[in-house]
């Protein structure tokens, strides 16, 4: 029984809270953010994707070069680059890195922003596209012959690399999204699929969908599931709330405008297109607070601009929520702060031992169980 963590890292000190400052690439604090996670014990690292932000491809390789284990876990749009091409360069990196990577595909919940980087295609059509990318992407890192492909948007003839992943299985998949089409296209080629934090019975209906989709394409095993949270944490239940709602005037106040913004401003009148924003702001609507720590307030007053709810609490009872969704089937954990670096150091000393000692007594009472039950 394991459960694995995941980080977020920028090239830049900045968030809702924190506006950013000088250049979009602080080369030092980068390492140094990557590192903070790695000596927290992170299994790995989310290196986020916009038409406007830092390559990451190139940034993972900067703190592959500087860290040791850390896992590195780059978000990828399918439609800017060629699937084949894609393949090689995040082989290239995995050789390089020995094994460290990962990739987390968006395909896209943004009009205004795939169009900045010329893609017209509406949502169906941009899913549709991504379901025959990642079909590519998976036999390109396991076909030891050449392969030709013909398609609705990719072909190609004898197509074959010198270049390889590490794994023979090729890189882990992580997929992101909550619409019908998400569940669709992810449950049938996701190794991981990722959801925001939303509250435990909207999680169980969400994890049920991505099973059903993996069983409707025929996989006898179903992804495992990550959902992402900003825990805020504090010595004692009054001051995590002082805290939280310290972080919520600050955001409401706008300071924070330019880190989330971009974002926001895509929504228009109607509310944000993708579905996993919506989902958000509809558990914000009916409560503020939900289960054992989910607070849904700080989605609401950034426009679920990205995955913005938190987990607010003592280490102890944010470390108990986050298990609480352990317990419906929930694999993998992502966790950033709204204090980036300082959040990121916290975790790793207060909130991530808790989680992985309670796992490990369970492993154990299971074990012991088991072997009781053996010598009977």
């Amino acid at each position: 029984m394991s459960v694995e963590f995941i980080g977020m890292i920028g090239t830049r000190d900045a968030s809702e809270t924190r506006p950013g400052s000088g250049p979009a690439i602080d080369p030092d604090y980068t390492v140094r953010f990557a590192r903070a996670h790695e000596d927290g014990g992170f299994d790995r690292v989310l290196i986020g994707y916009s038409s406007g932000t830092p390559d990451g491809t190139q940034v993972a390789a900067h703190v592959a070069a500087r860290t040791e284990r850390l896992g590195l876990l780059i978000a990828h749009r399918p439609g800017f680059i060629a699937p084949t091409l894609a393949a090689r360069s995040f082989a290239t990196l995995d050789q390089f890195s020995g094994g460290r990577v990962a990739v987390h595909t968006i395909t896209g919940g943004h009009d205004t922003e795939q169009r900045r980087d010329g893609d017209y295609l509406g949502k169906d059509e941009r899913y549709a596209r991504t379901d025959e990318y990642l079909g590519i992407l998976r036999r390109a890192w396991t076909s030891g012959e050449p392969f030709s492909h013909e398609g609705t948007h990719y072909r190609f003839e004898d197509y074959h690399s010198d270049v390889l992943p590490v794994r023979e299985s090729g890189i882990p998949l992580f997929f992101g999204g909550s619409s019908e089409a998400a569940y669709r296209v992810g449950g049938r080629h996701a190794d991981t699929f990722a959801l925001w934090g939303e509250p435990l019975a909207e999680t169980a209906e969400q994890i049920a969908s991505v099973r059903a989709a993996a069983q409707a394409a025929g996989r006898t095993e179903a992804p495992g599931i990550s959902v992402s949270f900003r825990p805020i944490l504090g010595p004692t239940e009054e001051l995590a709330w002082e805290r939280a709602h310290r972080i919520l005037d600050t955001i409401n106040e706008g300071v924070g405008k330019s880190f989330f913004g971009q974002v926001k401003r895509f929504t228009g009148a109607d509310g944000p297109q993708n579905t996993g924003s919506q989902r958000l702001l509809a558990a914000a609507a009916k409560a503020d607070r939900h289960d054992r720590a989910l607070w849904t307030a700080p989605a609401a007053a950034s426009g679920a601009a990205g995955n913005s709810t938190a987990l607010v609490g003592t280490p102890e009872t944010v470390a108990q929520a986050l298990l609480d969704y352990v317990d419906i089937g929930v694999t993998t954990i992502l966790i950033r702060g709204y204090d980036p670096l300082d959040d990121a150091i916290d975790y790793g000393r207060h909130l991530i031992p808790l989680v992985r000692q309670e796992l490990a007594h369970r492993a154990a009472t299971a074990t012991s169980l088991v072997t009781s039950g053996s010598a009977r």
